[in-house]
């Protein structure tokens, strides 16, 4: 599903992109981001599928071996463990997966020299060979390898993000998120996952559906007052100088405190620091913080921060 975090980064991208924009449209803006959000729910059908072209290169490297001319004995008994491997199985056998990637037309057929260099990466590494090397065979260890796999093979890999570039604008910034989030679908899958093992929803429920279009209009809507806090609380600085993005992000935060009672103001906090370590320097990082620190405690002494049932959590008075 697609996290929180990728929901605040989302609107964060829309909104500079619209303010940036000579003609502003709330509607066009919003089908935009929708629009994005479902572009990550593609890349995480497209990004479990390249493990499988993986598997597949394995296989047809195991198969020109065994029909040479003269096969060793090596050729003709091959290591079959990680073609083999439990998870990549069920993942290949998966309904929904093959479906959506039928769908939407997503496969890996134009780009075979990157399907290699995650091979010749993945076989040189010393997880995979401590893995093809171990004796013993479990559902645990097939699902930590094929994690290994996403983790230090696929996320490092420079001529992915190169090829997701090409494809796709709305997939510069979204390996790492969608690799988090392929990971922990995995952690739904076991020895008795069938052909019909769920994969993640686009979103967890209904309420972080409407969390986007509420983050997205509650933060244009009040776009003046929402600045207003930030030159107040900036008064010292110069303006001029704070970049666009940072201004921002202290918004969507100011508007998670005044707008969103179920949204503990810690999590805004934490949230949008964390999505500022991203798109800011350090040192607007520690900026920030200052001044959303700052206008959080104003606002709650003024009675403005009204947090009910969730959002009350580590709140105090």
């Amino acid at each position: 599903m697609i996290s929180r975090r990728i929901i605040r980064i989302k609107v964060l991208q829309i909104l500079y992109a619209y303010y940036s924009s000579p003609e502003k449209s709330i509607n066009n803006s919003e089908k935009e981001l929708l629009f994005g959000i479902q572009k990550t729910y593609d890349l995480y059908h497209y990004i479990i599928s390249l493990v499988l072209e993986v598997v597949k290169f394995a296989e047809e490297k195991i198969e020109i071996r065994m029909n040479k001319f003269q096969p060793t004995e090596e050729d003709l008994n091959p290591n079959k463990k990680f073609i083999n491997n439990r998870l990549i199985w069920q993942l290949k056998e998966n309904k929904k997966l093959n479906l959506y990637l039928e769908q939407k037309k997503l496969n890996w057929a134009d780009n075979p020299e990157l399907v290699k260099e995650l091979y010749e990466r993945l076989v040189e590494s010393d997880f995979y060979k401590e893995y093809m090397a171990d004796g013993e065979s479990s559902y645990t260890n097939d699902r930590r390898l094929v994690e290994k796999i996403f983790n230090k093979i696929i996320l490092t890999c420079e001529e992915l993000y190169q090829v997701l570039e090409e494809q796709s604008i709305y997939w510069n910034d979204d390996l790492e998120f969608v690799i988090l989030m392929i990971v922990k679908s995995f952690k739904k899958f076991n020895e008795r996952s069938d052909e019909s093992q769920r994969l993640m929803p686009i979103f967890k429920d209904e309420e972080d559906r409407q969390f986007l279009k509420d983050l997205f209009r509650k933060s244009i809507l009040n776009h003046q007052e929402l600045r207003g806090l930030v030159d107040h609380h900036s008064r010292n600085w110069d303006l001029d100088r704070i970049a666009f993005v940072d201004i921002l992000i202290m918004q969507l935060a100011l508007a998670e405190f005044l707008y969103f009672p179920s949204i503990p103001t810690k999590v805004s906090m934490n949230e949008y620091i964390e999505i500022s370590k991203f798109y800011s320097t350090e040192k607007s990082r520690n900026f920030i913080n200052g001044i959303l620190d700052k206008a959080l405690k104003d606002l709650k002494e003024a009675g403005k921060v009204k947090k009910t049932g969730r959002g009350l959590i580590g709140e105090t008075k």
